[in-house]
Formats: structure tokens, sequence, C-alpha cells
């Protein structure tokens, strides 16, 4: 009789890593904001590439123009259009019409025209393809044509005239970027020295501990004004000295959850067995101290975002032509009177943001949290 434990398929136990990922694609909201991110930084990366229009194309015909599906120039301001073009030429318009997406003009002079004028229709950015169609004898009259030149603006237009939709994308990936960047900067550095200063206790840690309160104390504002004059407008360099200023609260928090693993049961009894320090670091202290890391992670994302926003508005941050979801939400905060959408589409990009950062940062530390196993 053949053995029936012999032909049992084994079991397979998962892994912690295995768990929390279970547990995590049990969380509706933390995996749809998980995704939701992930398309946001998916169209600042690449968006830019594929939009109408370069973030940094001015329009003088279109400032502060509002968003819109149709294409513009609109019906009742292409008259408008034609009109400022001709008056640069110095001529007068006689009559003009539309013929499907062509525009034909007459204009006269009291002197002949040029025949290099119509290079003035051309720059407008409603028309191109201008052509002249006659011209009288005594060249004191000319037709021209022109094809009306569509453009699209779904987000609308700044002050300056350039499309807010390649410049939101833009700005997405700037920020983005900064947040990233500060954000892990301080994470590396936070863990590793609160760790180092809670397993080691005593004296070490009390010295540790006071240069962190030292630091706690030099004003910030002052410490980003020499980064600036050392090394220049320089963000990415500014933003690494950032992160390395923000993780005194990462090493704080690291500090007190290693002294409070120090002193668990499960730790004692793993060093009565004679487990090592490596093994009880990856096997007891990592493990507990990934929730409150990945939880002040996705915390400190948006803290530096809006940091960023603060120093470019004392313009120490982002500069033109660059951009940033801070810099489009300030100058949108001054024309909310009369541009409200300068603030309404970068403002919405940033916020549903940060509120999918911390329904991914909740997510992860439910998953994480080796108690809830």
């Amino acid at each position: 009789m053949t053995d029936i434990a012999a032909i049992a398929p084994a079991v397979v136990g998962r892994s912690l890593w295995g768990d929390a990922w279970a547990r995590l694609k049990a969380n509706r909201a933390s995996m749809f904001s998980l995704y939701y991110l992930a398309f946001i930084a998916a169209i600042s990366v690449f968006g830019p590439w594929f939009v109408p229009h370069q973030y940094t194309t001015i329009y003088a015909d279109y400032v502060r123009t509002p968003p819109s599906f149709s294409a513009y120039p609109k019906a009742d301001m292409i008259e408008t259009a034609l009109t400022d073009a001709i008056k640069r030429m110095r001529v007068d318009i006689k009559e003009w019409k539309q013929d499907g997406s062509r525009v034909i003009v007459t204009v006269v002079s009291t002197k002949p025209i040029d025949d290099r004028n119509i290079r003035y229709l051309d720059r407008s950015d409603a028309f191109d393809d201008t052509k002249i169609e006659s011209k009288s004898s005594s060249g004191l009259e000319v037709t021209m044509s022109a094809s009306i030149k569509q453009q699209y603006f779904l987000f609308g237009t700044d002050n300056t005239g350039r499309d807010l939709l390649s410049r939101t994308l833009m700005a997405g990936r700037i920020s983005l970027a900064i947040g990233l960047l500060a954000g892990v900067v301080a994470v590396v550095i936070g863990v590793v020295y609160g760790a180092a200063a809670g397993f080691a206790g005593g004296r070490v840690d009390e010295v540790m501990m006071r240069i962190v309160d030292v630091l706690y104390s030099l004003p910030f504002i002052f410490f980003v004004i020499m980064l600036v004059v050392f090394f220049g407008r320089n963000f990415v360099l500014m933003f690494l000295a950032v992160g390395a200023v923000l993780w005194l609260d990462m090493a704080r928090i690291v500090r007190g959850q290693a002294l409070s693993i120090r002193r668990q049961e499960y730790v004692q009894a793993a060093e009565a067995l004679g487990v090592g320090q490596r093994g009880i670091l990856i096997r007891h202290v990592i493990p507990n101290l990934l929730g409150p890391v990945v939880i002040y992670m996705t915390l400190l994302v948006p803290q530096v975002i809006i940091l960023e926003s603060f120093l470019s508005f004392l313009g120490l941050g982002i500069q033109e032509p660059m951009t940033s979801w801070g810099v489009l939400i300030s100058v949108g905060a001054k024309n909310i009177g009369s541009a409200n959408w300068l603030l309404l589409f970068p403002a919405f990009f940033l916020v549903s943001t940060l509120f999918a950062l911390n329904f991914v940062g909740d997510g992860l530390r439910d998953a994480l949290d080796p108690k809830d196993r």
C-alpha cells in the first residue's frame, strides 16, 4: 500500500514579502492609488513628448485662453487676429472673407505694398501658408489668402500664452523627481543613522542625538541660501541637500523604534539561541521598521513637493522656463478671479497625487505590520 504521507505535496509557506503583497492587493483603495500614481508618473515622464505644444513655446495670440476641446481660433477670434496681423503691415483692410479653412483678405495702402509683408500673417499664431492671390498694377492693392492654423489648448494657456497641459505634465515630472530624490536621500540617511544610534545605546546614542538636536537648531532657509551661493541654482544638488536635512525626523523615528525592538522578548530569545546580529536585523528588526519607514516616506514626498513650491516662491527653487506644480499653483492663485483654470488643473494633479500617496502609505503600513499577520 502506497504511503499517503510520501506522496502528499509539500506545504509551501509564504514569506513576509509574499504575505504583505497579498494583503496589499486586498486593499482596494491602496491598489487604486498605486495604479493612479503609476499613471501620473507615466504621463509626467512621457506625456511632454506627445502633446502638440512645447512647454516653453509662447503663443502671443492666445494669452490666457480658456480650456476647450475645440480648435482655436474660434469664429469670433479670426477677425481680431487678422486685424492685428494686418496692422503690423501698416496697411488697411479693404475687405476679407472666410472660404472654408482659408481666409482671403484684400489690403490697400498709399504706397506700393512689398510682397514680403505676407510674413506678418505667417508669424501670427492663427494663420499659416500665406499666398498672394492678386496685385494691382500700381501695387497699392493686394489680395492675399492664408490657411487658418488650428491649435488645441485642452487646459488653456497661461499669462504668457504657453500651453498649460504641457507645462502641467512637465511640472509633474519635476515635482515627482524632486519628491522621490529628496525622500530617498532622507530615508537612507535617517534609517542608517537612527538604527545605529538605537542599537548602540549608551553614550554613543546620546552623542548622536545631540548632533541631531544641533542640526535642528540651524535655520533651514539660511542653509538653503548658502547652498544657492555655493552651487548656484541647480535644483538637483539643492534638493539632495534638502533631503540631507529632512532625515532628522526619520532618524528620531527609527531610533525610537530600534530602542523599542531591542527590549522585545523575541529579540532576547533570538540572542539567547545564538542568533547573530545580522540574523536579528534581517528577521526581526527590518520587518518591524518597514511600516513606520514606508509611512514616513509617503508623507515625506508631498512635504518636499510643498517645500519646493515655497522655495520657488522665494526665488530659490525652480526658475523659468522650468516649472513645477508648486510654481503653477502659485501663479494660478494670483489669477483665480480672472483665469481659474490656471489654478484648478495643477491643483487637481497635486492634491490627487498627495491623496494617492497617503492611501498607498496606509495600505503599506497595514501590509508590512508583522503583528497583523
